[in-house]
C-alpha cells in the first residue's frame, strides 16, 4: 500500500515560440483604424468549468471566496456574519446538496474544460469541493430554513436518489410542502446502493442527507408507487410528481445461457454489498463492462475476495437476498482474481482513468476489445467461463459499432460472471412513463411527454453521472414551482447555471440599487454595474484565446493524497482511499484559479492604460464585478486594456 499523487500534465501553454527574439510593439495593434473607434465593455461570461458542470455549480464563484479574493457579507459591527469556509460552501450548495460526495466520486467534467488546461494542468476544482464539504460535516452546518411563506402546494418525489433529493431541496426553499416515495430502508439511491461504501462513507452520505431532511422534507420509505400505492392515487393528493426512481436494474449480458444462476448484474452485485449480504466472491470473477460502475464491481470482487471450501451458490445467493451475514466468518478469506472485459481498448474505455489506475495497482486484470459472446455451462447449468472474442468497437453518429473479429474466440474461466454493461428502469406499475425504449421522454423543461404538472429527471430519462442527476432535480424544480404558481413554462438558457449575483454582492454591502431591468445591458444611466456591464452568463462560455494567458505563471496542482492498494493490501481493505486538502492547500488551488469572465482584480488594465482612462470605483461603492471602470472622454480606444486582461473581463465593442 502507498500514498501518492497523480501524475502532472505537462506544460502546454508557451508565452513566446521557439526562435523568436523580437518584441513585438503595441503601438502597431493601437493606431490601427479598425480597432479605434471600440472602448472596452465589461462582459461577465461564463466560465468553461461551471458550462462543463451538470449540476450548473458557480464554481468560479466560490472558488474566488476560498482564495479570497470575493469576501463573506458583513454585519452591522462590520465583522464577516460567517467564516469564508462557510460561505463558499454555501455558494456551492445552491446548485448542489452534496459536496463532500460529488467532491469523492463525480468524475469532474469541470476540469476537463477548465481553461487553466491550455497553462499546465487544470484546477483541481473536485478537492476544492471535497475540503468545502467535509469542513461543512465537521463544523455541523445546516441549509438556511425558507424565509418564503408557504406555497400550500405540495409534490411528490418518486425515488430518494441524487435526482429526487436535489429536487425536494430546492423545491423546500421555495415554500412547497415536498414528501420523498422510496422502495428502500435508506435514502440516497444509487449513491448508496450503486457506489460502494470505501468511495462513499456512509456517514458522509447520512449527514449530507440529514440535512435536506432538517429542511421539513417528508419521506414515505419502503413504499413503491405502482405497487403499494397507485399513481392516480398520488396525483389525487399532490399537485406535481417528479420521476426521479433512477435506473436501478441491470442489463444482462445479450447472449444466450445469460440466465445463469451466477451470472448476475452489476446493480444487484453492488445492491447486496452494500446492503451487507455480500460477504465473499468465487475465486474466479469475470465483470463485462468498462465504466465506472465496472470498475467498481472489479475493486469490490477484489476487496471482498473469496473464502476456502465455500459452498458454489453461496455468493449468488447472497445477491439474491438469501444468505446469513456471517456466511463468510468461518474461513480465512483469499484474494479473488478478478477480470474486467470491455469492448474498447482500455484508453478509450468510459470509465474514469485515475479509477483504472487505481484497479490495475490493486491486481484486476483489464482486458480491452473484447466482446462477450456466449456462456460456458457445466452439468448443472452453471457457468464456468466467459467466451469471449477481440472486436473492434466505435460510436458512428451517436451509434456503437462493434465488428467481432471471426476465429478469436477464447474463454476466461469464471466462478462468478458480472454483467455492468447498463442500467434499466424498472417501470413496474408504472408503464404509462415508458416511451418504448426502457426510459422516460421529456421536454427542456423536464416535463414528461403529455403529461402535464408530472416531471421526471435522473437515470429514468438517461443513465449518467450522479451530477447530471443533481442538475435535472434543480432544473424540474424551477418547472414545477412554476406549474403550480400558473406560470408559463419559459423557455431554458442556453447555458443552466446558478450565476454571480451582482445584485446580491450590493446588498451585501449595504448599496442601495436603482431600478433595473434585467437581462442587465449597457447600464449607462444606473449605479448597479460599471458603466457598459454586460451579463453575458445565460449565453455565453468564454473560451481560453479571449483571456490573457500570458499572466499565469506555471503553478503545479495542489493534489490530495490517495492511497493506493496494491494485490494483497486490498483484500478486506474498505477504508476511504481519498485524503483531503489542507485548509492552506484549498486556499492555494483556489488561487490557481484564473477566474474565466470575472474580474479578479489584478489592476492590469489600471496599469497599463496609456490615457489613464481607467480607474478604480470608490471602495465605498465597489464590489466584485464593479472594482474598475473606464472613463470614455479620455478613452482612445486602443484596447490595452483588454489585451492585458488575464480574465476576459474586458473586451472591445460599442462599434460592432
Amino acid at each position: 500500500m502507498s500514498v501518492t499523487t497523480e501524475t502532472p500534465q505537462k506544460i502546454t501553454f508557451r508565452r513566446y515560440k521557439d526562435g523568436d527574439n523580437k518584441v513585438k510593439r503595441l503601438n502597431e495593434k493601437i493606431f490601427q483604424s479598425s480597432y479605434s473607434y471600440k472602448c472596452p465593455t465589461y462582459i461577465q461570461s461564463t466560465p468553461p468549468c461551471q458550462g462543463s458542470c451538470p449540476a450548473g455549480e458557480d464554481i468560479r464563484g466560490y472558488l474566488a471566496v476560498v482564495r479570497g479574493t470575493e469576501k463573506p457579507p458583513v454585519g452591522a459591527d462590520g465583522k464577516p456574519t460567517m467564516p469564508w469556509q462557510e460561505y463558499a460552501w454555501r455558494r456551492l450548495t445552491e446548485a448542489n446538496p452534496f459536496p463532500s460526495v460529488m467532491g469523492r466520486v463525480c468524475p469532474a467534467p469541470c476540469e476537463s474544460g477548465c481553461n487553466r488546461n491550455e497553462v499546465e494542468d487544470h484546477v483541481g476544482i473536485n478537492s476544492v469541493e471535497h475540503f468545502l464539504g467535509e469542513y461543512a460535516i465537521a463544523n455541523k452546518l445546516k441549509f438556511n430554513k425558507p424565509n418564503v411563506a408557504p406555497s400550500g402546494k405540495k409534490v411528490a418525489i418518486l425515488g430518494g436518489g441524487p435526482a429526487g433529493l436535489s429536487c425536494a431541496y430546492q423545491l423546500v426553499l421555495k415554500g412547497h410542502e415536498v414528501t420523498i416515495f422510496d422502495e428502500h430502508e435508506f435514502l440516497g439511491g444509487m449513491m448508496r446502493y450503486g457506489i460502494p461504501g470505501f468511495r462513499t462513507p456512509r456517514e458522509v452520505l447520512d449527514a449530507e442527507i440529514q440535512r435536506i431532511l432538517d429542511l421539513g422534507v417528508k419521506t414515505r420509505m419502503k413504499c413503491r408507487v405502482g405497487t403499494d400505492i397507485t399513481l392516480e392515487q398520488i396525483r389525487k393528493e399532490f399537485d406535481s410528481v417528479f420521476l426521479g426512481m433512477g435506473a436501478q436494474a441491470g442489463r444482462a449480458l445479450p447472449i444466450a445461457d445469460s440466465a445463469a444462476p451466477n451470472v448476475v448484474t452489476a446493480t444487484a452485485f453492488l445492491k447486496a454489498f452494500n446492503d451487507g449480504r455480500l460477504q465473499h466472491v468465487g475465486k474466479r470473477v469475470v465483470v463485462v463492462g468498462g465504466g465506472d460502475t465496472s470498475i467498481d464491481v472489479a475493486t469490490v470482487a477484489r476487496r471482498l475476495g473469496h473464502i476456502a471450501h465455500a459452498k458454489p451458490t453461496d455468493a449468488e445467493l447472497a445477491i439474491a437476498g438469501r444468505m446469513a451475514h456471517d456466511v463468510a466468518d468461518i474461513s480465512a478469506k483469499q484474494g479473488a482474481e478478478v477480470t474486467l472485459t470491455s469492448i474498447f481498448n482500455i484508453d478509450k474505455m468510459q470509465a474514469n482513468k485515475h479509477e483504472i489506475e487505481q484497479a490495475l495497482a490493486e491486481g484486476i486484470h483489464i482486458l480491452g476489445s473484447l466482446a462477450p459472446v456466449g456462456i460456458v455451462r457445466d452439468a448443472n447449468g452453471r457457468a464456468t467461463a466467459l467466451r469471449v472474442a477481440k472486436c473492434e468497437a466505435k460510436l458512428a453518429g451517436g451509434k456503437l459499432e462493434i465488428k467481432n473479429i471471426e476465429g478469436s474466440e477464447h474463454d476466461i474461466e469464471a466462478d462468478l460472471i458480472v454483467s455492468a454493461i447498463g442500467q434499466a428502469v424498472d417501470f413496474t406499475g408504472l408503464e404509462q412513463f415508458d416511451n418504448g425504449k426502457g426510459a422516460v421522454s421529456t421536454d427542456r423543461n423536464y416535463v414528461v411527454n403529455g403529461q402535464p404538472g408530472v416531471f421526471a429527471g435522473g437515470d429514468v430519462i438517461r443513465p449518467h453521472l450522479l451530477t447530471t442527476a443533481i442538475g435535472h432535480g434543480s432544473i424540474a424544480a424551477d418547472g414545477i414551482h412554476n406549474f403550480m404558481l400558473g406560470r408559463d413554462l419559459e423557455k431554458r438558457p442556453k447555458i443552466d447555471a446558478h450565476q454571480f449575483d451582482l445584485m446580491r454582492k450590493m446588498a451585501e454591502k449595504g448599496l442601495e440599487i436603482k431600478e433595473i431591468h434585467e437581462p442587465i445591458r449597457g447600464t449607462c444611466d444606473t449605479n448597479v454595474a460599471v458603466h457598459n456591464f454586460d451579463n453575458r452568463s445565460d449565453r455565453y462560455i468564454i473560451p481560453h484565446d479571449k483571456l490573457f494567458l500570458g499572466h499565469f505563471a506555471y503553478v503545479a496542482r495542489n493534489q490530495r493524497a490517495v492511497t493506493t492498494l496494491d494485490k494483497d493490501s486490498a483484500l478486506g481493505n474498505f477504508q476511504d482511499r481519498l485524503g483531503v486538502l489542507d485548509e492552506k492547500q484549498a486556499v492555494a488551488e483556489a488561487k490557481r484559479c484564473m477566474s474565466c469572465g470575472m474580474c479578479f482584480e489584478c489592476d492590469n488594465c489600471v496599469v497599463y492604460c496609456p490615457q489613464t482612462a481607467v480607474y478604480r470605483v470608490k471602495k465605498t461603492e465597489s464590489t466584485l464585478g464593479r472594482y474598475v471602470a473606464t472613463d470614455y472622454d479620455k478613452c482612445i480606444g486602443c484596447h490595452i486594456c483588454a489585451d492585458v486582461c488575464p480574465t476576459g473581463y474586458i473586451q472591445m465593442g460599442l462599434g460592432e
